[in-house]
């Protein structure tokens, strides 16, 4: 029997006599339908045809899956596992999984159809605002593992969903918050209408019986907004009257329960205004205004939580027997012994057992080219085994591991207030206090002049004069702002960031890392036998390509192809080319090959490597860092401020004169110790001035904390990261650009809303003491002072604007 041909889209089969076929990637294809037909066409038509050339081949072939994705996915069978996402209703399962690759409608009708087709799947459904795709099947004829392997087959991964607790937490409270604020929207619009039919204006043959049912009706109506919509309002003012300390939130409840309590006694009565309709605005405005400054909160944090997501959902743990078995991350134990074979992502910190390799641990510690590792050397959890296969013994797990170090650094972005905001919470505080004071003093007075008028003005005076907007003004600005250079990839860790950056007068960079990419590349090729550059260079990136070493990018794609390539971690490379045996490496290693003398090494800076085969040495090559792009962008902006600027290095080579030059950066010192660079830093704080440091290395790290405002970049030493007010995560230097101006323009924001903030405050409070306004026109100043300042805060969210970086588009050299 002919086995048929899978769908070259979907990788189901394609029925016999099927004659669906397109042109993709110069070959014609065959397709199971005209579905997959349609949707490789418009991929290729709309100039996505590198998906295909991209895909693994093994999504047409579930059996080519890696033996170590098939070993995790089996993991997903076992019932403890399963226990925390998967539901069972009869013989059906039922789970939710979160898909990754979608990037169209297409995508989601392909994965419905591609699972519907599956006997025992019952249900498919994904939604494509959130990715999720729920799947109900018969698991005692389909494991799970096999449902994930379909989806893998046709091109995306899908993982179990669980939203953790705080995600879930926050999501609760914005559906009460908005809950709340559309019962007071809804409610607050029929109360309205109910007391405004009461008004004289409008009491228009309007009976004795009707007014006494409208205003029942508008108590009615009013009710649910003062007890369930305000119900933050008064939980947070017996908070803040336990703890003695005067909030807005005492103000607010003063003036929603007097005047819900007013009108509780006019419709009693009959005697007096209804001012239903005034607590309904007041209650509306207020929480319209607290939801903009949560959801703007929660966009930040929402950011901010998915940026560390680093170790690996399971890992081999080897028996006494020596036997790997593959476990969660969640059943290794400190003194468990675990495999990590090279492309894997260590799973702990732990001390090398057995095997030696290079692991790249730039992530934590800023050096960009993988360091050599051999038993009896310490590893770090998150880090990338490149090379050779490791043995581990597990020495510390979950908090106690350094990469907790940096997820802790998320817990500290808020945790400080600049001084603005401390004045502005301060004065608030104040007002009220005065505020309150004033009211006692004025009912006082009314009461002696007018007793009938006495309550009302007090009333009006509590509204007009709730210091909310004075609150909000540094809050929401600091939210905004922060969210937007979360986005552009700046992490502030410190409150005074945005305040000290307009204060700045002075800026220290250091070189490797900060100012130039921290990655090599190939500056120049020498010959040193009857081979040219370019043949040197084509057999030397026949062999680095089949490493994953850093280094091997710098030699771009081979046109030839290497065999029995073998990696000496810390040496170099062995490999045949053809008939021709070669080595590329340190210039010991390389010729031990042939035999022949050890060339010396030229009197250069950079990376020199040697290639040689079995007849000697054939060429050097030296490899360089880059300068960064945006670097000379980044020193335009800091010029056009005129801002003195500094070079220091540890580098003693002419390289660190050679960036100052080419950035025209004001002064360059090399060779420089941690503790040179902090003299450095003290006598410019003698001289009066205010330092911004860049920097990424442990040397860097006295700078960085006693530094004005210092700034990591996102590849520093997690001790840098920890020292600094601010961390670069996207690596890019417009992003400091783009911080300088924004910087700028939210202290204009906060000084705007304190402004005007304070000029409505001081404004109502006379007209409000001598009742010239009504406690319902001061809800609606109040509400609109309110609104005012969120959205005048919220003006931050748009990213700013900056000049055009002065660099070409790819990455500029360094001179030689």
């Amino acid at each position: 029997m002919t086995t048929p041909l899978p769908c070259y889209h979907c990788a189901l089969p394609v029925p016999a006599g099927s004659r669906f076929t397109a042109a993709v990637l110069g070959e014609t294809r065959e397709f199971c339908c005209p579905g997959c037909q349609a949707v490789a066409e418009a991929i290729v038509a709309g100039g996505l045809e590198t998906y295909y050339q991209h895909r693994s081949e093994s999504s047409a072939n579930p059996e080519a899956l890696p033996v170590q994705l098939v070993d995790e996915l089996a993991l997903y069978d076992r019932a403890d596992v399963q226990a925390p996402f998967v539901r069972h209703e009869g013989e059906l399962a039922e789970t939710t999984l979160l898909m990754e690759g979608i990037s169209c409608a297409a995508c989601g009708w392909l994965i419905e159809k591609h699972l519907r087709g599956l006997p025992a799947v019952a249900e498919a459904r994904l939604n494509l605002s959130n990715h999720r795709l729920h799947v109900r099947w018969a698991d005692a004829q389909l494991p799970l593992s096999q449902v994930l392997s379909e989806l893998r087959h046709i091109g995306y991964a899908a993982h179990p969903y669980q939203a953790d607790r705080a995600s879930e937490q926050l999501a609760s409270e914005n559906r009460l918050a908005l809950r709340q604020l559309g019962v007071a929207g809804l409610l607050w619009f029929q109360a309205m209408m109910a007391t405004m039919a009461t008004w004289p204006e409008f009491n228009i043959d309007l009976s004795p019986e009707l007014h006494t049912i409208l205003r029942w009706v508008a108590l009615f109506l009013t009710t649910p907004i003062v007890f369930y919509s305000c119900a933050p309002f008064f939980k947070g003012a017996m908070r803040d009257l336990r703890t003695r300390h005067l909030t807005m939130d005492v103000s607010v409840s003063l003036a929603i329960g007097s005047a819900y309590i007013a009108g509780i006694w006019t419709s009693i009565t009959g005697v007096g205004e209804l001012y239903f309709d005034a607590v309904g605005m007041f209650a509306l405005f207020l929480l319209a205004g607290r939801y903009l400054e949560r959801r703007a909160r929660e966009r930040t944090a929402a950011a901010t939580a998915q940026l560390v997501n680093l170790l690996p959902a399971s890992c081999l743990r080897l028996s006494a027997d020596g036997q790997s078995e593959r476990i969660l991350l969640s059943e290794l134990r400190v003194g468990d012994q675990v495999l990590v074979h090279p492309g894997a992502i260590l799973p702990a910190d732990g001390k090398i057992l057995d095997g030696q390799s290079s692991v790249d641990e730039s992530l934590l510690t800023g050096e960009y080219l993988p360091q050599p590792r051999t038993p009896g050397d310490a590893v770090t959890a998150g880090t990338l085994n490149v090379e050779g296969a490791l043995t581990v013994e597990v020495l510390a797990l979950g908090q106690d591991t350094r990469l907790s170090a940096i997820v802790r650094l998320l817990d500290r972005a808020q945790a400080e207030k600049p001084r603005l905001a401390e004045i502005a919470d301060r004065a608030a505080q104040w007002f009220l206090l005065l505020s309150l004071i004033a009211a006692a003093v004025i009912g006082l007075i009314w009461w002696e002049l007018d007793s009938s008028r006495a309550f009302w003005i007090v009333l009006a005076m509590l509204v007009a004069t709730c210091p909310c907007a004075l609150s909000l003004a540094t809050p929401t600005a600091l939210t905004a702002a922060t969210g937007t250079l979360h986005k552009l990839g700046l992490l502030l860790t410190r409150g005074h960031v945005l305040e000290g950056l307009n204060q700045i007068d002075t800026v220290i960079f250091d070189k490797t890392g900060t100012l130039t990419e921290g990655r090599l590349a190939l500056r120049s090729i020498r010959p040193l036998g009857a081979l040219n550059s370019d043949q040197c260079l084509s057999l030397a990136a026949a062999l680095e390509n089949r490493s994953e070493h850093p280094i091997a990018r710098a030699f771009g794609r081979a046109p030839l192809a290497a065999e029995e390539v073998h990696s000496t971690p810390g040496l170099g490379l062995e490999g045949l080319v053809g008939e021709q045996r070669l080595r590329i490496g340190q210039q010991g290693f390389v010729c031990e090959l042939s035999g022949a003398a050890v060339p010396s090494m030229p009197d250069e800076a950079g990376q020199w490597l040697l290639l040689g085969d079995d007849q000697g040495p054939l060429a050097w090559f030296v490899l360089d860092d880059r300068l960064r792009a945006d670097a000379p962008a980044l020193l335009a902006a800091c010029k056009a401020r005129g801002w003195r600027t500094l070079l220091l290095s540890g580098d003693s080579s002419p390289m660190v004169a050679s960036v100052a030059a080419e950035l025209g950066i004001d002064e360059a010192r090399g060779g420089l110790r941690p503790d040179d660079k902090l003299q450095v830093l003290q006598q410019l704080h003698k001289e009066g001035r205010k330092v911004l440091m860049l920097g990424d290395g442990v040397n860097d790290v006295p700078v960085l904390a006693a530094a004005d405002i210092s700034v990591a970049m996102g590849s520093a030493t997690d001790l840098a990261k920890t020292s600094a007010d601010a961390v670069l995560l996207s690596n890019r230097l417009d992003a400091l650009v783009q911080a300088f101006s924004l910087a700028r323009r939210t202290r204009r924001v906060i000084i705007e809303n304190l402004l005007w903030a304070g000029l409505y405050n001081g404004l109502m409070l006379p007209f409000a003491a001598l009742g010239w306004i009504t406690p319902v026109w001061a809800a609606v100043g109040m509400s609109i002072s309110s609104l005012t300042v969120v959205l005048n805060a919220l003006r931050l969210t748009r990213m700013p604007n900056t000049p055009a970086v002065s660099a070409t588009p790819e990455t500029r050299p360094l001179p030689a």
